[in-house]
């Protein structure tokens, strides 16, 4: 039968972009922002990451590194919710870095973008499984806390999310829909118990003024470890980008999905800066809350435990270990959706496969794809030594931040680029996006290099007590597969990748960004 209905605004627009509708329109505006709210998840990236920033300047990483960290990243989320407003489709970074620069920025786009959501999926899901697995020991469950029940436990949360995704979009937008309530009430009873249940509390002076020189890093002092801390926001501050990925699922998605980036970061903001505040102000003992002897490489589960009671401290282990449950379930949504876009348009191996819908119109094989390489990335946590899995982790949270950010920094560039000759959507800043975007780009950048630093000074060649165990394995992995598609790029892809491939016959947009545009 022959579908008579009239197109809405959102499969018009998307037409003039090249595609039909395929995925279900069904996703609502707070949909939409409740799945980049539950991907940056601060009660998943805030929590399970707070060891970086606490083993690196200390309280002082925290009482002012979140604040500039969420600065730095609303000027990001303000250059990509302009260009998410222009170009509302489920590539978002590469198919904006197609269209304003041409196939071989979209190429690399999407590839360190690519990189990044597998990367954050497999980073958010160990840290799911390193709370649930306390959890599921408080319980009753005596499964022990080694990495090994740790890895086990990371393998059902993938396969567990995989499973949930292929059900049908209708569950997802009701789970991050949920999800984005349970984060904030979750931040509320955290914030009310530390504050009010914990059996000690530090000074203003210590949250604000107490730092910790990383003695292993052997140059820079308090100030680079400082720096070398911003990690743990930084990290958090990922995945905003899903807003955009679900573009083809949202009602008036010009608006909705620039309106979700913008709103994510504000919200994660405020509310993470009250948690990772109230953990700070409970920390019972700084020097056992940074031995590894003591917390097991995991601060807050450290703190929690001994400054509250055993009934409190389970409780707020349950809360966050849910929150990181819904996170790593959106994490697997959205870059299933960024697959599946770029596979639509041919560039990855298998694309017929990875863009291929079910019949709830669901990518079914990209999620799949994701899952399957988000445990491939955290094998390495089983084959270093014990101690040093936790360096596995950090290594996982560096690749999928740089490889995130680069990606995101390439279509700002771009935009830059084209200056007056960018078609604006519904939401824009105007003049604004030229300081606006060379703030964004400078940020990017030196976030970039402090990322693939090692934090242990053995991880340095010139130590003579090098070791590999703790290498930042982050730019070894991204050397790699940069060089890998970059070789790919110039042997092979050149000749065939051209770009997003239309899937309709109405000529494309009246776009004032076009390369025959005048300047």
């Amino acid at each position: 039968m022959t579908d008579t209905r009239s197109p809405s605004d959102d499969e018009r627009r998307l037409a003039e972009l090249g595609y039909k509708q395929e995925l279900a329109r069904s996703w609502s505006g707070f949909s939409n922002f409740a799945i980049s709210f539950t991907i940056v998840s601060i009660l998943t990236g805030g929590l399970a990451s707070y060891g970086i920033g606490l083993a690196n300047g200390g309280p002082i990483t925290m009482a002012w590194g979140w604040p500039l960290v969420s600065v730095m990243v609303l000027f990001i989320g303000l250059a990509m919710a302009e260009l998410s407003s222009a170009y509302p489709t489920s590539g978002g970074l590469y198919w904006w870095a197609s269209r304003l620069g041409g196939p071989v920025w979209g190429w690399f786009t999407g590839w360190f973008n690519l990189i990044g959501q597998i990367a954050v999926t497999a980073a958010i899901d160990y840290g799911a499984a390193i709370f649930t697995t306390v959890v599921l020991n408080v319980i009753g469950l005596d499964i022990g806390t080694d990495r090994t029940a740790i890895f086990v436990v990371f393998v059902a949360i993938l396969i567990l999310h995989a499973v949930l995704n292929v059900i049908g979009p209708q569950l997802s937008a009701v789970i991050t829909d949920v999800s984005a309530c349970w984060h904030v009430g979750g931040v509320m009873i955290f914030v009310l118990v530390l504050g009010f249940g914990a059996n000690h509390h530090q000074s203003v002076g210590f949250v604000f003024t107490q730092t910790v020189d990383n003695g292993a890093v052997g140059f820079g002092g308090v100030a680079f470890s400082f720096l070398l801390g911003l990690l743990h926001a930084q990290y958090t501050f990922t995945g905003y980008d899903a807003s955009a990925h679900m573009s083809e699922e949202t009602h008036d998605a010009a608006r909705m999905a620039a309106k979700g980036i913008i709103n994510t970061i504000i919200v994660s903001a405020v509310a993470g800066y009250l948690l990772i505040m109230a953990v700070t102000f409970a920390i019972p003992n700084l020097d056992d809350a940074l031995d590894p002897e003591q917390n097991s490489g995991y601060p807050v589960i450290y703190i929690l435990e001994n400054s509250l009671t055993s009934f409190w401290s389970g409780l707020l282990l349950v809360i966050a270990a849910i929150a990181q449950l819904f996170c790593g379930y959106a994490s697997v949504t959205a870059a299933s959706r960024m697959l599946f876009a770029f596979s639509r348009d041919g560039a990855v191996p298998g694309s017929a496969l990875w863009s291929t819908l079910s019949a709830r119109k669901v990518p079914v094989h990209a999620v799949v794809f994701i899952s399957f390489f988000a445990f491939v990335l955290l094998i390495p946590s089983m084959l270093v030594p014990p101690a040093s899995a936790p360096t596995a982790y950090a290594a996982a949270t560096s690749i999928a931040t740089i490889g995130l950010y680069i990606a995101y920094g390439i279509p700002i560039l771009l935009r830059q680029l084209r200056g007056g000759r960018f078609r604006v959507g519904p939401w824009q800043l105007g003049a604004w996006h030229r300081p606006i975007g060379v703030v964004a780009l400078t940020w990017i950048v030196v976030i970039s290099v402090l990322f693939i630093l090692p934090t242990d000074d053995r991880g340095y060649p010139r130590n003579d007590e090098f070791t590999w165990n703790t290498v930042n394995y982050a730019p070894i992995t991204l050397m790699a597969v940069v060089g890998a598609i970059g070789i790919w790029w110039l042997v092979s892809a050149r000749t065939w990748f051209t770009g997003p491939k239309r899937t309709v016959d109405e000529p494309p947009a009246d776009e004032p960004d076009s390369e025959t545009a005048a300047a």
